[in-house]
């Protein structure tokens, strides 16, 4: 029973930051999705006509930084809201169509630097109400998840401690247990590393129980966390799901864990063999 509550310890301890890595992952891989092509948009003022669209376009086709642009008229921005939100018994009462023609523009190097200048340049130009880089709330979700890794990490470190400690306090009481029967094995010519062995086997069975117990219960979160974000994402006609362990990662779990046993089991049984041979 001892052994099997230090094996439920382990599993919990490890799939705290293995779930808060995983979500981290998986935010991470959407960020990309979405970010991958950084762009500019520019919304002229509503009471623009053709003739300042086409001024505008003229601008970006006469910049060399500028790879692609396209226009978006406001019927066609309204007609896309439509088709996406499920709006459309809400836009259909409205009186006039508030959204405004636009530019969307992606610049040939790619680079913050250049959306960033023809961002200036564009706040200032005529029939201009406003100008957006589409890549802004990227960064600005990378640096949250480079925070979120560090304190992963952080939280990951003290765990895999609790870890050791937990082993090395389940070995030291077997240690104590086995006393008389490693005194006799002494006696008899047994070494330090001969009695060591079997402790650091079940150190390391201990902790590869407790990785494979963590990896069902990550396994069974994403399970549960993926029927609830299915009917959210139902309500907003969206579809997005978590994905559970890739087998290199759940490999690195049970590696991990299977090591920090090790680890727990040596320490205990040098420090506490130690202490027998010196009486």
């Amino acid at each position: 029973m001892a052994s099997l509550l230090s094996v439920l310890v382990i599993a919990i301890a490890l799939s705290l930051p293995v779930g808060l890595y995983l979500g981290l992952s998986q935010l991470q891989s959407f960020s990309r999705q979405l970010s991958s092509d950084p762009q500019l948009s520019i919304f002229l003022a509503l009471d623009a006509d053709s003739r300042d669209a086409a001024s505008v376009s003229q601008r970006l086709r006469s910049d060399p930084e500028v790879g692609e642009y396209r226009f978006i008229a406001r019927a066609q921005a309204l007609a896309d809201l439509k088709r996406s939100a499920g709006l459309s018994d809400v836009l259909d009462n409205l009186e006039h169509n508030p959204l405004p023609d636009a530019f969307v523009v992606t610049a040939r190097a790619n680079r913050a630097q250049t959306l960033e200048r023809l961002r200036d340049e564009a706040q200032n130009w005529p029939k201009v109400a406003h100008v957006q880089v589409d890549s802004d709330w990227a960064r600005k979700l990378e640096a949250a998840l480079r925070l979120g890794r560090t304190a992963v990490a952080i939280l990951g470190a003290l765990l895999a401690a609790a870890l050791v400690a937990v082993t090395f306090n389940t070995i030291r009481l077997q240690i104590l247990t086995r006393r008389e029967e490693i005194e006799v094995s002494k006696l008899i010519g047994a070494t330090n590393p001969f009695i060591r062995r079997p402790f650091l086997w079940f150190g390391t069975l201990q902790g590869l129980a407790g990785g494979l117990l963590a990896w069902i219960i990550v396994a069974l979160a994403v399970y549960l966390l993926n029927r609830d974000i299915a009917a959210l994402g139902a309500l907003y006609s969206a579809s997005f799901s978590l994905t559970g362990l890739s087998p290199r990662d759940a490999a690195s779990l049970l590696a991990t864990a299977s090591l920090l046993g090790w680890l727990g089991a040596w320490l205990s049984a040098t420090r506490h063999l130690w202490g027998i041979g010196r009486e």
